[in-house]
């Protein structure tokens, strides 16, 4: 750790949840124009000094390419045991991994059009970081468009107060899928975020991370030339003249090349006088690539100047809300927020540093422990009543923490409740989005798992301050037929005035419809004012549940076409998948194909450890099939196959797919099998058709959890059902 940041305190958390924050509004703020030149913009947009999704009819809380990639890719270092040395080839590993193919975090433009899947399709082909990425394999062009830079946040978050630690990353981590000058900007920004922990003076900052990139660079000379112009007379927008004629996109071939869109950076961050909203005016006013830009101007300014530089102006905190969406491949964590990832980053940060993990109100999945942190909990406006409702975080000290969720209402009376949720899977606003709006939004694919299920146990911890007596119900809202929300509540929990106590609730049975909320619900007998404090509220255990088709699906029938819209499929939706085909509609819910090559459908939590999961299962025609648990992403997980070798096999895939042990086994095609596959700890165990056929233990960097799932190989699988305990 540079000496220069003392101690990973809560001055450094803080910087970490404002630098994250940050990033997100700022390229929520600029994607709705992204790509429009500075004169459309002035226009047909004026100055941008506040969010204006609504003026062109966008959402604002969207799937990002800048978002996945920074707060995915930075999760190498969680994979490969926080190791500072991780290589350039690990990080290409977690590209594989993570990234699902023409879905999630890249725009999937095709090679040779986007630089990102360019390199992606050589990784796939077994070609490794950094010569994936490279000049020599991709061309100058291809490889110095802006991709390293918009990723690159993460890794100076990890680096608080090293710059040379955050260049180091970057060049590692830029060089999976750029070169050149690409890398060189990543390096830059990089190296400024982490310097940001420690020195204040912005123009410093620059000056000395500009070194950061060659001499006789072209983000060198630029930096250099910005600079000059800053000193004089000259103001923003005639700063932002000379760019043009002078590192324009006219003079960069390519979609999006990282010259220009760095010298906006630059720009907006001599000429934006430390200020969050002029910066990011300034940033996404001059144009082109503007949510990149704009997301990491927000990440520097947030590190340097807090919570309160972000404040210092109109609010741009309450309309984000935390919400955050990282779609990929591990479909349990795409639904997440600004302050779970901050924590991530955080324990990245300590343990690359040698220091244990912080456990956070015994890791509670929403601990609200950071001022303004809501974690994506809102108000249920459907209910009049909750016009009277407002939520806060507030200063709260517990034996746990120091903060909570302050829920304040006033009049509540019988059959007159007080709401708020929260989304644990497919938000309902999606399914709102009509014509262009769908193609729009679904740009960067929404894939995900719910963050809860059937069997699983609610826990929270509240504190009633009211005047009477109040009544609390917790809630589930699960996709039902037609897409339409069925809730389910728990009994009531009665507190009086001042009462703290835990509370938890088993989750019913939602005949294998995913849940797409959780909430609370807040009554009284009587007219009653007040406010309820939540200190932390958890998701825990393990589901007891059976996924298949919902009754409400119907079966195939022949001559009749079914056409698969966006909607309608929401239980189909809570399954990441890259399989070439899923038919749903036969007998068996579960028919996958694919084709050539390991496909796989997944669903689950980082949560679920040990259990057992079961399954009848026929294989058609495939080389192996069989069931996945503790499933990390596409190159991490453990698999029980029958294979059509006649052997019967518990494989661990860590990138590379090894056998941990194999026995001779009798296999036909179109015969069924009930296979059981049971993880405990270390231990794994093989059944087939009620008896133990294999077990091994694995302690070589074991899986500790993960999401369940089917296999095949070559060909395909069918299942009407699969069930986990």
């Amino acid at each position: 750790m540079n000496d220069t940041y003392l101690e990973l305190d809560n001055k450094f958390e803080e910087k970490v949840y404002a630098g994250v924050l940050g990033k997100i509004i700022g390229v929520y703020l600029g994607r709705p124009f992204e790509g429009w030149p500075y004169k459309k913009i002035m226009k047909e947009l004026g100055p941008i000094n506040y969010f204006v999704n609504e003026r062109l009819d966008a959402p604002l809380h969207v799937t990002d390419d800048d978002l996945s990639g920074t707060f995915t890719f930075i999760k190498a270092l969680r994979d490969f045991n926080f190791d500072k040395n991780i290589s350039a080839k690990q990080i290409g590993q977690t590209w594989l991994n993570y990234c699902l193919e023409n879905q999630t975090i890249l725009a999937w433009a095709g090679k040779g059009i986007l630089t990102e899947e360019s390199a992606y399709m050589n990784l796939k082909q077994g070609i490794h970081a950094p010569e994936s990425g490279s000049i020599k394999l991709n061309g100058k062009v291809i490889a110095e468009q802006i991709g390293a830079q918009i990723f690159i946040d993460g890794w100076g978050l990890v680096s608080p107060g090293d710059p040379e630690l955050a260049v180091e990353f970057a060049k590692k981590a830029g060089s999976v899928s750029h070169d050149g000058e690409s890398v060189y900007g990543a390096q830059v920004v990089a190296a400024m975020e982490a310097m940001a922990f420690t020195e204040n003076d912005t123009k410093k900052i620059i000056e000395h991370c500009k070194n950061y990139a060659p001499k006789n660079s072209v983000i060198y000379k630029l930096i250099s030339d910005i600079q000059d112009w800053s000193s004089g007379n000259l103001d923003w927008e005639q700063a932002r003249s000379k760019i043009e004629d002078k590192y324009g996109y006219d003079k960069f071939p390519g979609n999006c090349h990282i010259v220009p869109n760095h010298a906006l950076i630059i720009l907006a961050l001599l000429f934006g006088e430390d200020n969050f909203q002029k910066s990011l005016m300034i940033v996404n006013t001059a144009g082109w690539d503007t949510d990149c830009n704009s997301g990491n101007v927000g990440c520097f300014l947030g590190i340097k100047n807090g919570l309160k530089g972000i404040k210092d102006g109109p609010d741009y905190i309450s309309p984000v809300n935390d919400i955050i969406y990282l779609p990929s491949a591990y479909g349990s964590e795409t639904m997440t927020d600004a302050l779970l990832e901050s924590q991530n980053i955080i324990n990245i940060t300590r343990r690359i540093n040698g220091l244990e993990s912080k456990v956070i109100k015994d890791n509670a999945r929403y601990n609200f422990e950071m001022p303004e942190s809501t974690q994506g909990w809102m108000v249920d406006k459907a209910n009049d009543n909750n016009l009277n409702t407002k939520i806060s975080n507030i200063d709260h000290i517990s034996e746990k923490g120091s903060r909570a969720l302050q829920v304040s209402f006033s009049d509540l009376s019988f059959g007159c409740a007080s709401e708020i949720y929260v989304d644990s899977f497919f938000p309902e606003w999606f399914t709102k989005l009509e014509g262009y709006q769908v193609q729009r939004y679904f740009h960067y694919d929404y894939v995900a798992c719910p963050t809860i299920y059937s069997g699983q146990k609610i826990i929270a911890e509240f504190s009633a301050v009211s005047e009477k007596n109040i009544r609390v119900n917790l809630f589930i809202k699960y996709w039902g037929e037609n897409d339409k929300l069925v809730k389910l509540s728990s009994d009531g929990f009665d507190f009086e005035d001042n009462e703290s106590k835990m509370i938890e609730w088993t989750i019913p049975d939602t005949l294998s419809n995913p849940i797409g909320q959780i909430g609370i619900s807040i009554n009284s007998d009587d007219n009653c004012t007040g406010k309820i404090l939540i200190n932390s509220l958890d998701i825990a255990g393990t589901p007891k549940m059976t996924f298949k088709r919902p009754d409400h699906i119907d079966e195939f029938k022949r001559g009749v076409l079914y056409k698969e819209e966006t909607y309608g499929q929401l239980w189909k939706r809570a399954w990441v998948n890259d399989v070439d085909k899923w038919q749903f509609r036969w007998q068996e819910a579960f028919k996958i194909v694919r084709g050539i090559g390991r496909g796989h459908i997944m669903t689950g939590s980082a949560s679920w450890k040990n259990y057992t999961v079961s399954s009848k299962i026929m294989i058609p025609l495939a080389s192996s099939g069989g069931l996945l648990v503790r499933s990390q992403g596409l190159k991490r997980y453990y698999s029980l196959e029958l294979t059509s070798e006649n052997k019967l096999k518990i494989n661990k895939m860590q990138y590379d797919l090894k056998t941990l042990k194999e026995i001779d086994f009798k296999f036909e095609y179109f015969k069924e099998y009930e296979l059981k596959f049971k993880v405990v700890d270390n231990s794994l165990q093989g059944f087939v058709d009620g008896k133990l056929m294999i077990e091994v233990e694995d302690t070589s960097d074991p899986f500790t959890e993960g999401m369940i799932g089917f296999l095949t190989e070559n060909g395909a699988i069918q299942s009407k059902s699969i069930s986990i305990e």
